[in-house]
């Protein structure tokens, strides 16, 4: 009976698995309709109007789901970050923390870019570690979409690491650091957001050092 057994308990973990990443899909199209905007058809003329149109829309989706915090440093850098929770520490994974507390227990954090991988660093030191690269692109428009637009990309990246970091990751491909992204451009944007946070009221202490070291 073991061995059946440890077969069973296999497929199950591989439905669990299969069944979160289809929630992460699920909850994107449902805010908002992420994965359903509807696109022109192949050879339609490039509409300015309705690309903006739909970013703003996409903007205030995102702002609607992420924390102040992170929507300021999105409006004002261009990016995201997010403090990595798999450091294997007792109590990490699942755990709803604040804000100051992900920073204080985090070895580690991304930084996410719209339509660019998402590169992991460590805050301590400024060093880079990998490049992931995923893509959500809209597959219920008649024809396909190429990629969402840039805020609808960021939110559905920032979706998918919060709700499953681990299983996002072990997915993605993954590169060294350079491989897409220009390296020195990360690190001047780690300087970036070390500034940004010094001069931004109520960051946290360690927050505030982890980028400082970066910078």
């Amino acid at each position: 009976m073991a061995l059946p057994l440890g077969a069973t308990a296999i497929v199950l973990a591989a439905l669990v698995g299969l069944i979160a990443l289809e929630r992460v899909r699920e909850a994107i199209r449902r805010r908002g309709g992420l994965l359903r905007r509807r696109r022109d058809p192949v050879g339609a003329a490039y509409d300015p109007g309705r690309e903006l149109r739909a970013e703003n829309k996409a903007r205030e989706l995102l702002r609607s789901c992420v924390n102040q915090e992170e929507w300021e440093m999105y409006r004002d850098l261009g990016l995201i970050r997010v403090w990595g929770a798999l450091s294997g520490r007792p109590g990490r994974e699942g755990e709803s923390r604040t804000q100051s507390q992900a920073a204080a227990q985090a070895d580690y954090a991304y930084l996410i870019y719209p339509h660019r991988p998402i590169v992991a660093y460590l805050p301590q030191t400024g060093t880079l570690l990998n490049e992931y690269c995923v893509a959500f692109p809209d597959r219920s428009a008649p024809y396909g979409s190429t990629r969402l637009p840039a805020s609808d990309d960021v939110l559905a990246k920032w979706m998918a690491l919060r709700a499953d970091e681990r299983r996002l990751i072990s997915q993605a491909n993954m590169h060294l650091p350079g491989r897409q992204i220009d390296p020195q451009m990360v690190r001047r944007d780690l300087r970036r957001l070390a500034r940004w946070e010094r001069e931004r009221l109520g960051v946290p202490r360690r927050a505030a050092a982890h980028t400082q070291r970066a910078a």
